[in-house]
């Protein structure tokens, strides 16, 4: 579903039905066989919950995990080989199945709208979590706490406390795996064998409050492939033409809207590093272990920011920023400066110091 859609739906719909459902009670768990997940939004949420799927699969191996997702985010749990089954909200045949029940345990993970909160609640688990953050936590047996300041990995990692399962000290990566059917094609479209001198370049973002440019990218390509790289452009179909732009003075190579978010990551995958904005490929590049060079500006660095000695942040901490909360920028009548402000010689520092 759009996103406009879903939040309209939530309005019209969510809140009303938080409100009149009944509270949820935990009833006794003898045994868990089938493990529901739901899990809307964008990539990045998706990715990032990934290391809990890898904990919540190791503590209950025998039972069945069904994921509950959005068409733009479901791409991205073809990344997880935890995950046996796949549901989308915007196929209606499936959203029907999941509110037939049958499920032990159900984990709401969306942060803020209500609902994903009242399908779980319809769908009628011994034991049910969520975050409560306002009304919705009546429909969980088990309402979990939410902070700004958390990594947002471990933030999902806190829903699975009453399950006994703890956070780490540190995530362990690669936490995803590219699909080798994927892997082949990404040698294909990249001309053969591995390449070290390949860098990715993501130039997209959901909202415009958070691209950096065309203009600025491109002078980057230029500058890295004027140092010995390989530039190679991915994203969707609407970041074609900024692609184009980015590769035209480079030689580089222009994926975007060429390949599936699978493929894209199986691409990422054979690349040295990765430059980006504040993204779902982002998280991707993250949780495949690969070197990433990241602008921030709007979103919550604390929060979204990759953590590690092989990952570089290029934030100016302007006043006015991070403004992003619960997924939601709003419109910046100042043109985006903590991004727009960023000089590419920043961004080239950054990248050198993995490079080398």
């Amino acid at each position: 579903m759009q996103t406009k859609l879903l939040k309209l739906l939530d309005q019209l719909l969510g809140a009303g039905a938080a409100a009149c459902l009944p509270a949820a009670a935990s009833r006794p768990l003898e045994v868990v066989r089938r493990i529901l997940v739901i899990r809307p939004g964008g990539i990045g949420d998706a990715v990032l919950l990934a290391p809990a799927l890898v904990a919540l699969k190791k503590r209950f191996p025998e039972a069945e995990l069904t994921l509950l997702a959005e068409r733009r985010n479901g791409g991205a749990f073809r990344l997880c080989p935890q995950v046996d089954r796949l549901l989308l909200y915007d196929r209606p045949a499936d959203l029907l199945e999941v509110l037939r029940g049958g499920f032990d345990v159900i984990i709401d993970t969306e942060q803020w709208h209500r609902l994903s909160a009242v399908v779980a609640r319809l769908a009628r688990a011994p034991l049910s979590i969520g975050y409560a953050t306002n009304d919705r936590k009546r429909l969980f047996s088990h309402g979990v706490p939410y902070s700004q300041d958390d990594y947002e990995a471990f933030s999902f990692f806190n829903l699975l406390a009453p399950l006994g399962i703890s956070a780490p000290e540190s995530l362990s990566v690669p936490f995803l795996t590219i699909p080798g059917e994927a892997a082949s094609r990404a040698e294909a479209l990249l001309g053969g064998g591995h390449d070290p001198r390949l860098v990715t370049v993501f130039p997209g973002a959901s909202i415009p409050e958070r691209r950096w440019g065309a203009a600025r990218f491109a002078e980057l390509a230029q500058r890295l492939t004027l140092a010995g790289c390989r530039i190679a452009v991915v994203g969707g179909p609407g970041d074609r033409g900024e692609g184009e732009t980015i590769v035209a003075g480079c030689g580089g190579l222009n994926l975007a809207g060429r390949t599936s978010l699978v493929d894209s990551a199986a691409v990422i995958a054979q690349s040295r590093l990765l430059i980006s904005g504040d993204s779902g490929i982002l998280h991707i590049a993250v949780g495949l272990g690969i070197p990433t060079v990241s602008l921030f500006g709007p979103g919550i660095e604390a929060k979204w920011g990759p953590r590690g000695l092989d990952h570089r942040i290029v934030n100016l901490h302007l006043a006015c920023s991070p403004c992003t909360r619960f997924g939601t920028t709003p419109h910046c009548p100042d043109g985006a400066r903590c991004l727009s402000e960023i000089s590419v010689a920043e961004v080239i520092a950054a990248a050198q110091e993995l490079l080398s």
